[in-house]
C-alpha cells in the first residue's frame, strides 16, 4: 500500500467473505482551512467537521463527475451548514449561526430544530439530483443513516466525529447478494458487521489510524484496505464568477449599486472571505463584454 497522502484522505475497504464495503475519512488541513475563515463556536465547528466528513465519504463511494452539495437547514441557532465537495476531491464549507443562542452542551435538536438535510449531486453532464429528508436523529451520523434508509433503500450506516482539530468518519454499506445468498444469513451478517462497528468509540475514531481501527473491529474478518485518495480545501470562487453575478443584475442596477457604495461594489466569497472589488470602469468593461482580466483591485 502506498504512503498515506498527508492528513486529508478517504480510504475504501471491502469484506472478502460478506457482502459489505466501507469507507474511512480523515480531514485535518482542509478542516483547519474551513474553520480559519470564521470564528465558529465549538458546537458549530464540530457539526461542520462532521458534515465535511460525510461529504468526503459520499464522494469516495459515488461515481460521478461534478459537485456534491450537502445542506442542513433549520429554524434554530444554526440555520445553515453547507459543504461542497467536487469529484476532483476539492472541499469547502461554511455555517450560519447566532452565537448568543448556542449553549456549549446543546444537542443537534437544540441547535437545528425543524431541520432538513438536502443532498444534491450536480453533474458536469446530465441531470441534477436532489434528495431531502428531515433532520431526525440525535446526531448527524443518525441523520445520514436515516437518509439512506428512507431515500436509497440501501443498507448504510455512518459514524461521524469532529473535535475542532480533526474530522473523521466511517461508512458501511451493504452490497448486492454475492458471497452470501441466503436472505437470513445475509441479514445476520450485516447485523454482525454493524454491531462490531458500533463498539468504536469517538476518541478511537479520532485518534487511531485506519489499519488499527479495522484490526480493532474486524480482526476475525478478511478485510482488504485499498489505497488512500487525497482531498484538499479549495474554493472555486473567482473574479470572473463575481463579475458574472454583477452582469446578472443588469447594467442599471450594477451602476446604482456602485453609486450607493462610494463608487465600488464589493463581492465577498462566503466560503473563503476573498473580496472582489469592482469600480465604475470595471462595470463598464464587464457590460461591454471585455471581461475583468485587469481589475482595478482585489483584496482579502
Amino acid at each position: 500500500m502506498t504512503d498515506l497522502p498527508h492528513t486529508d484522505f478517504t480510504q475504501r475497504f471491502i469484506f472478502d467473505d460478506s457482502d459489505a464495503r466501507g469507507e474511512l475519512v480523515s480531514l485535518e488541513l482542509s478542516y483547519a482551512e474551513v474553520l480559519a475563515k470564521h470564528a465558529y463556536p465549538e458546537p458549530v465547528a464540530q457539526l461542520l467537521g462532521e458534515l465535511m466528513a460525510a461529504a468526503a465519504l459520499l464522494v469516495g463511494t459515488m461515481k460521478f463527475d461534478g459537485l456534491l452539495i450537502l445542506q442542513a437547514r433549520s429554524e434554530g441557532p444554526i440555520p445553515l451548514l453547507m459543504i461542497e465537495c467536487s469529484s476532483e476531491r476539492d472541499i469547502r464549507g461554511l455555517a450560519r449561526y447566532e452565537a448568543e443562542l448556542i449553549a456549549p452542551d446543546a444537542s443537534l435538536s437544540d441547535l437545528m430544530p425543524n431541520g432538513v438535510l438536502a443532498l444534491t449531486v450536480d453533474p458536469t453532464e446530465g441531470q441534477r439530483y436532489q434528495g431531502i429528508v428531515d433532520l431526525h436523529g440525535k446526531t448527524l451520523s443518525e441523520c445520514f443513516t436515516n437518509y439512506f434508509v428512507m431515500s436509497q433503500q440501501v443498507g448504510t450506516k455512518f459514524w461521524l466525529n469532529a473535535d475542532g482539530k480533526r474530522a473523521r468518519g466511517m461508512l458501511l454499506q451493504q452490497l448486492p447478494a454475492d458471497r452470501i445468498k441466503d436472505e437470513d444469513d445475509r441479514a445476520e451478517s450485516w447485523r454482525h458487521t454493524i454491531a462490531l462497528a458500533d463498539t468504536l468509540k469517538a476518541e478511537e475514531l479520532l485518534g487511531l489510524d485506519n489499519e488499527t481501527i479495522l484490526h480493532r473491529l474486524y480482526h476475525e474478518e478478511e478485510v482488504r484496505l485499498f489505497d488512500a485518495q487525497s482531498l484538499r480545501f479549495h474554493c472555486s470562487c473567482s473574479r470572473e464568477r463575481s463579475g458574472n453575478a454583477l452582469v446578472s443584475l443588469g447594467l442599471h442596477d450594477a451602476q446604482n449599486l456602485a453609486a450607493e457604495h462610494g463608487g465600488k461594489v464589493e463581492i465577498d466569497c462566503q466560503f473563503c472571505n476573498q473580496r472582489y472589488l469592482f469600480d465604475a470602469a470595471d462595470i463598464a468593461q464587464l457590460f461591454a463584454g471585455a471581461g475583468v482580466d485587469t481589475p482595478s483591485g482585489t483584496r482579502h
